[in-house]
């Protein structure tokens, strides 16, 4: 099956008030891992490529192994870059064939992240790219944000951002982080529900990993349609290559570890789709 766009599956996320997975892939074993999850669940899935790989200097190899599971797969499959540190890292995407970028400015002023914004929205739209921005930055270990209300979106400028940028998805702040919470998420649904009711595209939360998933349920009912998880995924391909790393069994060592994701990413997916 092609590629399909983030505006795509996220017609399908509207249609049916349910959240399309977006989980971060690392290698080979682990994409396999949720492809499998996915195709079992009949879900569509995004496959998000960070900045993590991107440093590690996997980005062009790692587009090659979803452009090959995409061609293989029966449900839609998007290949996106997370959290997209400048608009010469979304072109250089765009030229490799992604069909969703994530251009994320949140860290900078708003009026810069708006123009960056729109000048990435207007490169990826000419040639049929959606475009994820974000308002409210995520803190956690991906950003070193230390503030506990760092990362609470304005609502006065979610308002003044859609008018002026015409994005597909925008990942807002509410009390989510990236990585493992240490205590129980406070999440602002107030927040939440605000941004919705300005008509905003569909939204976005980053941060998925460990939220109680009473929390993931009242954050779909009030609009979030795509959800980012990465790094319960990676602590679930670790603990599979602990379990068995003892045997000896190199090849046996992989296989628990894609195991444990595509239960895991199965779970998550299930989760999403209100089951």
């Amino acid at each position: 099956m092609p590629l399909a766009t983030l505006v795509e599956v996220l017609q399908i996320a509207e249609r049916t008030d349910t959240a399309i997975p977006a989980f971060n892939i690392d290698n080979i074993e682990g994409t396999e891992a949720i492809m499998e999850a996915a195709e079992g669940e009949k879900s569509p899935v995004i496959l998000t490529i960070g900045q993590g790989a991107i440093n590690a200097g996997h980005l062009l190899h790692l587009a090659d192994v979803v452009r090959r599971v995409a061609e293989k797969s029966t449900v839609p499959v998007v290949m996106h870059l997370d959290h997209g540190s400048s608009y010469d890292q979304t072109i250089t995407c765009l030229r490799a064939g992604f069909t969703s970028v994530m251009y994320d400015g949140s860290h900078h002023p708003f009026e810069f992240n708006t123009q960056e914004s729109k000048a990435v929205v207007r490169a990826a739209h000419a040639v049929g790219v959606s475009v994820e921005c974000e308002l409210g930055a995520i803190m956690g270990v991906e950003d070193g944000v230390a503030h506990s209300t760092a990362n609470l979106v304005d609502l006065s400028e979610v308002k003044r951002f859609i008018s002026e940028v015409d994005c597909d998805a925008l990942a807002v702040g509410i009390g989510n982080a990236h990585g493992m919470y240490k205590g129980t998420p406070n999440l602002d649904f107030g927040r939440l529900s605000a941004c919705r009711s300005m008509h905003t595209p569909p939204l976005v939360l980053h941060g998925g990993s460990g939220i109680p998933d009473d929390m993931i349920r009242e954050a779909i009912a009030m609009g979030i349609r795509k959800i980012n998880v990465a790094t319960e995924l990676r602590l679930a391909y670790l603990k599979g290559l602990e379990k068995v790393s003892g045997t000896g069994d190199f090849y046996e060592t992989f296989r628990q570890a894609k195991a444990n994701v595509t239960a895991l990413a199965r779970a998550k997916i299930r989760l999403f789709q209100g089951k």
